[in-house]
């Protein structure tokens, strides 16, 4: 029967490739040889009775096929992940113990009252700024430090637990880059970087857009993480705003954090499920409700 028994290991591999644009990026990340994964991918195609990737593309695109299929699979590996990451969960709620995402700095000057006074064993985990919702709502941590804008989600919780400045950050050649402070208004015309990691409301909230002098906000570079944010600054390619505490974990020379002083400040909140009765995670909301 067509599609029976199919690989969730061929699904992620399919995913990974369509996400790569590249076989062999994707091998790299997937660690196997590329023509292992080729032909990977064809004997799922091979299932399904369909084509899905148009190879001679550069970068590898969808066939019809392949963009009906790929949406679905990717709930396919969603709702597994999900139902393995609530069952490890149980395990962490009957011991106790709590999984805690962060992303950088969140977990930090702000976060670490309340970490000093659980009882509960708990990790920290890393998470990615695209995951600061999901990596809860599915189950691979069991709360986060996130810092909002983020989209509304009913299911989930969310507890203030501190706020701070923001600052720019600037190559070390820059201008500004010796000032104690900046305005806003020190930055029209600069090339911002850009993310989806977070969604457009949130890349638009850090950047200050639309601006209070009606300035329009250009665009440059892609990032996904703090580090490359870093190094695009460095080169002087784009310049950035971010949380005041970032300053403490990234001692860079070739970067300048300069505090802006009339942008409202940033925050840093507890995210949680809502009715989870995990007694690491009900300490944890308390400590963080003071």
């Amino acid at each position: 029967m067509l599609g029976t028994d199919l690989s969730l290991r061929a699904l992620h591999a399919l995913l990974t490739v369509v996400d790569e644009g590249h076989f062999g990026r994707a091998a790299e990340r997937l660690f196997v040889t590329t023509p292992a994964l080729s032909q990977q991918i064809r004997r799922l195609e091979t299932q399904l009775g369909v084509r899905l990737l148009e190879r001679a593309s550069h970068p590898i695109e969808l066939t019809e096929a392949g963009q009906v299929f790929v949406p679905q699979a990717r709930e396919v590996l969603r709702t597994a992940d999900r139902a393995v990451n609530l069952l490890v969960a149980l395990e962490r709620r009957q011991s106790r113990q709590v999984r805690i995402g962060f992303i950088n700095g969140a977990a930090g000057r702000l976060g670490r009252a309340a970490l000093d006074s659980l009882h509960s064993p708990f990790e920290l985990v890393h998470i990615d700024w695209s995951e600061q919702l999901s990596a809860v709502e599915s189950g691979k941590v069991d709360a986060a430090f996130v810092r909002p804008p983020l989209p509304e989600a009913n299911d989930l919780l969310f507890d203030l637990i501190g706020q701070e400045s923001r600052v720019a950050v600037l190559p070390r050649s820059h201008p500004l880059g010796d000032r104690s402070t900046i305005e806003i208004a020190d930055l029209d015309g600069e090339v911002h970087v850009r993310s989806d990691a977070g969604g457009e409301q949130w890349l638009r909230w850090w950047s200050v857009d639309p601006r209070p002098s009606g300035a329009a906000v250009s665009y440059g570079p892609y990032v996904r993480s703090m580090d490359e944010l870093l190094e695009v600054v460095a080169d002087g390619r784009a310049v950035a705003i971010t949380a005041a505490t970032i300053a403490e974990y990234y001692t860079r020379a070739d970067v300048r954090f300069v505090p802006v002083s009339d942008i409202e400040p940033c925050t840093v909140e507890l995210c949680t499920r809502a009715g989870d009765t995990h007694p690491g995670v009900v300490e944890l909301r308390r400590a963080v409700a003071g």
